[in-house]
Parts: structure tokens; C-alpha cells; sequence
């Protein structure tokens, strides 16, 4: 197993988000979708081959997770869909002007606590862009000690917990992968949380 920091290896939670993307893929058409943390970009590959319009990043720290996207992209026949250095937690000109976005999407970016409230803040900073809009989100249960209750609380979101049972990800060998199985995946879908008095 390779160094997670590569983003060279397609993680059980990637499979796991392509599912959800597979399942609601008559939704997708014309959605605008931004991945992070995209690596192999498995999610967005599939989202840009069901019809929406895909924005791909990783960091602009890990050059070699760009060129995972960027090669990901060839080799799918996606070479319009665009690639982008975004650091979590960091506001760059890049970050300032994205376009407008419907979805976000990650795959296992809750990997180390450290990063977690970087991820959020980058997060908050979209869906507040973007109000609409919705991060759909796979990811590993490693330790029951991390959560980001107490961090959803602090940037003024929620989320909502999607059983892996309801789009067909609760099986052994998901995409003829045994990868799923053997690991707790949990998705969920965090918004803006309604401010007081609307």
C-alpha cells in the first residue's frame, strides 16, 4: 500500500463515493461539481463521465497527486476537465475564482485529524460561495476518538448521514473490489446550517 500522501491508490472510500455518483447519475447532467483532495480522482471521473461539469484538485503542495488527476483524465478521455492546486485551509486566487459549484465531492480527505478543520474552513468557504450547494463526502471510520461534530458546530454546518444500504454500497465487493468490505465506511452530506431566525 502506497503512502496516502501520493494519491496514487484508489481507496475503499473512492469506490464507495463512485457508487453514490452511480446511483443518483441521472441527477449529474450539467451539475457542477468541484473533487478535492481528488488523487486518482475516481469520483470525478465518474461524475464528469455521467455529464456534469468537473473540476478536479488536489494540493498545489503535491505535485504528484496533480499528475494523478491530470493522467486520470487522459486515460478516461477527459482531457477538458481541469486540474487545480487547492491547499485546504488556504485561500489562494485559484480558490477565489472558481466558478460556481453545486457539489463537492471527497473521498477519505478525513484521513488526519490535523487537516480536519482545514478541510471544513475550505469547505465553509465554498458552500458560503455557493449556498446551494452540497459536500458529498466518503469516509474511513479509523478511530472512534476523531469526529468533527464539534468542528461542524464551530463553521456553522451540517450533515446528514447516508446509509451505505441506500445506493448499493453496503456490499462485500463493491465494483468487483474487495476493498469496501473489509473497512467501516461511513458517507455523509454536509450543507450550511440554517441560520437563526430563517
Amino acid at each position: 500500500v502506497l503512502d496516502s500522501q501520493y494519491g496514487t491508490y484508489v481507496w475503499p472510500c473512492a469506490v464507495v463515493l463512485a457508487q453514490y455518483l452511480w446511483a443518483h447519475r441521472r441527477s449529474l447532467p450539467g451539475k457542477r461539481v468541484l473533487e478535492i483532495g481528488a488523487g486518482v480522482s475516481l469520483p470525478g471521473v465518474v461524475a464528469a463521465r455521467c455529464g456534469a461539469q468537473v473540476i478536479l484538485s488536489d494540493s498545489e503542495e503535491l505535485p504528484q497527486c496533480l499528475q494523478s488527476c491530470r493522467s486520470s483524465c487522459l486515460m478516461n478521455r477527459l482531457q477538458h476537465v481541469p486540474v487545480l492546486g487547492l491547499t485546504w485551509g488556504r485561500v489562494s486566487p485559484e480558490l477565489l475564482s472558481l466558478a460556481p459549484i453545486d457539489v463537492i465531492l471527497g473521498s477519505d480527505v478525513f484521513f488526519d485529524p490535523k487537516d480536519f478543520e482545514d478541510i471544513l474552513t475550505t469547505i465553509y468557504f465554498l458552500l458560503e460561495k455557493n449556498p446551494h450547494a452540497q459536500f458529498w463526502t466518503t469516509y474511513q471510520v479509523r478511530s472512534a476518538d476523531w469526529s468533527i461534530e464539534a468542528l461542524l458546530h464551530k463553521w456553522n454546518l451540517k450533515s446528514i448521514h447516508v446509509p451505505l444500504h441506500s445506493f448499493g454500497a453496503d456490499k462485500e465487493h463493491l465494483a468487483s473490489s474487495s476493498m469496501p468490505g473489509r473497512h467501516t465506511i461511513e458517507m455523509m452530506i454536509i450543507s450550511l446550517a440554517q441560520s437563526e431566525g430563517t
